[in-house]
């Protein structure tokens, strides 16, 4: 039998989803091993081969795909132990790395510092030679200063050189012989240059981009090959593919070229999966919820299209290239209780990751976590954390919060428990208004599908909050991103500048630069096997009226291109434009410029298949498995709820709140203010009491 596996390595976890023609998608979950997260990947294979009674070895040979998400990169940049790395770049802007765009985040904000340049003053070395921006030569490359620079590299032992020189994207010719010097006298060295990887306008973003490739390709390369020689020795023989930033997928040859597009491998395949559960019942937008063991992610899937952004950030670093919109904030089952100097409980974003881990896990962890305040009040099984495999400290929970909480603040262990759960809370719902109201959508007129292994604990208390009346839950919630992965496409991105007033376009040449873009997309799937009926391209301009900085990204088709169609380009900017900000200026003809020329290539790969239940009724008594103090946050008391097991419920099944659906890794639990109908596919739909219209049509039949 050919199996696929999605895997997602989190800060805590490690998350499996193993699915194949004619069987059941299995779960597995295994602690992340942060030291070295392929023995954690081994390691859930490993279980992943006891639970189907096979050797490991049997397994790797009957395991067609691989889909894999990591936080390397993300992690290298957000803790900033990455690569030592050199730059080369035009004499008299070294500093622009530093610089950056020249604007402060916040504004009033007199401690508000400028965040750390990837690589210090001293190795960015300036390099004399100068483009205009229409890439004619100004001056020459001195290759002596890129020799003397070399030097320097040698003798602090920099292990990755980026090159990025002015207007580079116009003419690449002074950088690929500033590269070639580099590759002949440090071989070993990492190297990006930015007409390669990042041929665009605008060098702030361009430079940051190619710093932060070269920074993290060593960390992400390293890792990849301990994965495939790992993969190798036991047997693996199939296709491997890593999550990219853009919610596509890649092979590893690719992710090795291009490190940097991996910022957000991890997080990016949520809002597919998120898409997929949504369409089940005939939404085509959502807003996906993730919370795992470290983090919060929050995403908007709007007219069956997560939201992108053409130019992301992450730690506050600039990176050009297409990104999800996923805002990612410290607050997860692991995140850290703990008092501010003004007297005020706060959690995260600092967190007990996977080792020590939650004070309740029994590893030497002393500080208050949000799992250790779930554990307190009653949401969490002691016997059954992870399936039973991880047996939970009660005791530990209760002085981590009693000694670093309720004692401050002069609380009962359950009343600083409770705050704690409500303060997370809070914080995961300013997340979700972070990608909705502050983007000018509505976040009531979104179903919230709400994933991770502790997102069900939470999501009815957020959804509460934000005023939302539906929320799912699939089955798969716990390896929420794992699933999503294999739901995802091979995907790849091209951006190229192309400066010009609408009125003075040279169709042919903008023909020919998408051409070679397509081209060069084409050159890529028939590398990772896609045949040529499964390949797609799509087309998108960035532009802008005339004076304004910043531009409008938005779809064209390749035929008004061809057909040196303007009426149908101008259109679609002027309408996007007044979809953004409200008005367009189509009325008063003022010019139009043209930027950027984005293409994406897709190839599509097979996705998993959903499993229909037949509906078996109303009544989940037989799913009962005892009752349980908890506490119920509305009325603010412990109150004996039922407790259901959620492996056993089935199609029609419904939940009255208040109560809580345990499963092997996650646990929901429904508030006093929600109620619950078990879908055709196993997933929970969760709704605000009085609202059953809300629902699907076909789930309001099922409760009428």
């Amino acid at each position: 039998m050919k199996l696929r596996i999605g895997i997602d390595v989190g800060g805590t976890f490690t998350d499996f989803l193993v699915t194949g023609e004619s069987r059941e998608p299995q779960i597995y979950k295994v602690l992340s091993t942060p030291a070295d997260p392929s023995i954690g990947v081994i390691n859930g294979l490993s279980e992943v081969a006891a639970g189907m009674g096979v050797s490991l070895e049997e397994l790797a040979q009957s395991v067609e795909t691989i889909v894999h998400g990591t936080t390397v990169t993300t992690n290298a940049v957000l803790t900033l132990t990455g690569t030592k790395t050199g730059l080369l770049t035009t004499y008299g802007v070294r500093d622009a790395l530093e610089m950056r765009r020249g604007v402060r985040e916040e504004q009033y904000n007199n401690r508000y510092t400028n965040v750390t340049p990837l690589v210090p003053r001293y190795l960015r070395m300036p390099v004399r030679g100068r483009l205009n921006y229409r890439g004619d030569t100004l001056e020459e490359l001195n290759l002596d200063d890129v020799q003397e620079a070399i030097r320097l590299f040698k003798s602090e032992q920099v292990e990755a050189v980026a090159v990025c020189f002015m207007n580079s994207f116009a003419n690449p010719q002074q950088e690929r012989e500033a590269a070639a010097l580099v590759r002949r006298e440090l071989p070993d060295a990492y190297l990006t240059v930015s007409a390669e990887f990042v041929p665009s306008i605008r060098f702030y973003d361009r430079i940051s981009s190619t710093v932060l490739n070269s920074y993290v390709g060593p960390n992400l390369s390293s890792y990849l090959g301990r994965l495939m020689s790992r993969q190798r020795e036991i047997g693996f023989g199939g296709v491997l593919l890593i999550m990219q930033s853009n919610g596509g997928v890649m092979s590893p040859e690719v992710a090795r070229k291009s490190p940097a597009l991996t910022l957000l491998s991890g997080p990016a395949a949520g809002p597919r999966a998120g898409l997929g559960y949504a369409r089940l019942h005939g939404y085509n937008d959502c807003i996906t919820v993730d919370m795992g063991g470290t983090s919060f992610d929050a995403s908007l899937v709007r007219d069956g299209t997560a939201v992108v952004v053409t130019d992301g950030e992450i730690n506050r670093y600039r990176i050009a290239f297409p990104m999800l919109d996923i805002v990612t904030i410290g607050a997860g089952g692991g995140s850290i209780a703990w008092i501010d100097a003004g007297g005020l409980l706060r959690v995260g974003p600092q967190s007990a990751g996977a080792d020590p881990g939650p004070a309740c896990y029994g590893k030497g962890g002393t500080l208050p976590t949000c799992t250790d305040a779930d554990l307190i009040l009653g949401y969490l099984d002691a016997d059954f954390f992870a399936g039973g495999k991880i047996k939970l400290d009660r005791e530990a929970a209760f002085r981590a919060v009693n000694t670093n909480v309720a004692e401050p603040m002069g609380l009962t262990v359950e009343k600083a428990a409770a705050g704690i759960y409500d303060v997370i809370n809070t914080n995961m719902a300013r997340g979700v208004r972070e990608i909705s109201v502050k983007r000018g959508y509505d976040p009531r007129e979104f179903p919230v599908v709400a994933a991770g292994g502790a997102g069900p604990l939470h999501a009815c208390m957020i959804c509460h909050e934000l005023e939302i009346p539906l929320f799912v839950v699939p089955r798969e919630s716990s390896i929420f991103c794992a699933a999503g992965m294999l739901m995802s496409d091979l995907q790849h991105d091209f951006v190229r500048s192309f400066v010009s007033n609408f009125e003075e376009i040279d169709w042919s040449r903008l023909d020919g630069l998408i051409a070679d873009m397509i081209q060069e997309g084409t050159a890529l799937l028939r590398r990772e096997s896609i045949p040529e009926d499964r390949r797609r391209f799509t087309l998108k301009l960035d532009c802008r009226y005339s004076k304004q900085y910043h531009e409008v990204s938005f779809p064209v088709p390749v035929e008004s291109v061809q057909k040196r169609d303007a009426h149908t380009v101008s259109t679609s900017f002027h309408a996007e434009h007044k979809r953004m900000f409200g008005y367009s200026l189509e009325a008063e003809g003022t010019p139009i410029e043209l930027i950027n020329v984005r293409v994406r290539a897709v190839g599509y790969t097979e996705k998993p298949s959903y499993v229909d239940e037949p509906y078996i009724g109303k009544d989940a008594g037989g799913a009962q498995k005892g009752e349980r103090a908890v506490y119920l946050p509305e009325q603010q008391t412990s109150e004996q709820v039922c407790v259901y097991d959620g492996h056993k419920l089935r199609h029609g099944n419904q939940i009255p709140g208040p109560a809580l659906i345990e499963q092997t890794n996650t646990t929901l639990l429904l508030s006093s203010t929600y109620d619950c109908v078990c879908d055709r596919y196993g997933s929970f739909v969760v709704y605000k009491k009085g609202e059953e219209h809300r629902l699907p049509e076909t789930l309001q039949e099922i409760i009428s």
